[in-house]
């Protein structure tokens, strides 16, 4: 890579280049001789038409040689896609998972973040998956692109080899929201990206015993609401965004749709925490039914860290 753009040793640039060789020297080619032949055989070199019958060396040769490129495309493009689909074994596994409209990415130690913090200079699989819809995880500097799929895992590769940040997009339309899933590609020092890894935990040593296990802290309010991907849809300076604002929502009259009928009733815990795992249930009236179940996605300790914390706004 050089700054994010043109590396002729990644194999899909060298696919893109040599297809592009192909095709600009074929242009010229084409343009070149209908230049020619308008000027060779023009009406006034040649006054009296001619009927010309076929040459069977130049057919040959018009079937042969776009044959033998397809061929040569199909190993280039082939090469590329096997390099790009097959990890080192060495590479870190990163699980990525894609919401509505946001990235959640965990690392081996059970950190997450909604960036992705990589170490220059190592491989990285990524472990793509769907918490809801399609999308399609796409990092142009790196020239890799992968769908995310609800219920399946995908994978996909690349090598960080340049510190710096870098684009991520979401590649896949995916609802109202799909033009704000960006977030950015940290490609950190080794020694950072270390420091940053096992920042959030600590160890802790039993007495008289040689194993040590790491323990988390308590998660971050505001962290855990970028990290989910809540503020994607509500904001929390009362600004106006897809889903209700979480400024002042607590205990605030809300009216709802249940069954079908408007209904008023005060945002508490329960309300909060029904809707998270059960949102159409009991929807706030004027915002649209896009909000996913947050059930199997967020924990009890993580419900409850997120009330606490709207309870503050």
């Amino acid at each position: 890579m050089v700054n994010g753009w043109i590396n002729l040793g990644n194999p899909a640039d060298t696919a893109f280049f040599f297809v592009m060789g192909i095709s600009v020297t074929l242009l010229m080619l084409t343009t070149g001789l209908m230049i020619f032949f308008v000027i060779r055989y023009s009406r006034k070199r040649n006054p009296n038409a001619e009927d010309i019958k076929e040459n069977l060396p130049i057919e040959i040769l018009w079937t042969v040689i776009p044959t033998i490129l397809v061929l040569i495309i199909f190993w280039v493009g082939w090469k590329g896609f096997t390099y790009m689909r097959t990890a080192p074994p060495d590479a870190m596994p990163v699980k990525v998972i894609a919401r509505q409209w946001s990235w959640t990415f965990e690392y081996p130690n059970g950190r997450q973040d909604s960036v992705l913090r990589v170490p220059v200079r190592k491989p990285i699989n990524l472990l793509l998956t769907s918490a809801d819809v399609v999308h399609s995880l796409f990092i142009p500097a790196y020239r890799i692109k992968e769908d995310c799929v609800p219920g399946m895992e995908t994978h996909l590769w690349f090598l960080p080899d340049e510190i710096g940040s870098y684009d991520l997009f979401c590649a896949e339309y995916c609802g109202v929201g799909h033009s704000a899933m960006i977030t950015k590609v940290e490609v950190m020092p080794e020694k950072a990206f270390d420091a940053w890894y096992t920042g959030e935990s600590k160890e802790v040593v039993k007495s008289g015993a040689n194993n040590v296990k790491k323990r988390q802290t308590e998660p971050d309010a505001a962290k855990l609401l970028e990290l989910k991907g809540c503020l994607a849809c509500h904001s929390v300076d009362g600004s106006s965004k897809i889903g209700p604002t979480f400024k002042g929502a607590f205990g605030k009259k809300e009216t709802v749709i249940l069954n079908g009928k408007e209904l008023e009733i005060v945002v508490d815990e329960a309300f909060i925490r029904e809707t998270l795992l059960e949102p159409e249930k009991e929807r706030v009236n004027g915002f649209p039914p896009i909000m996913p179940s947050q059930k199997g996605l967020l924990t009890d300790k993580e419900i409850d860290v997120i009330i606490n914390h709207l309870k503050t706004l």
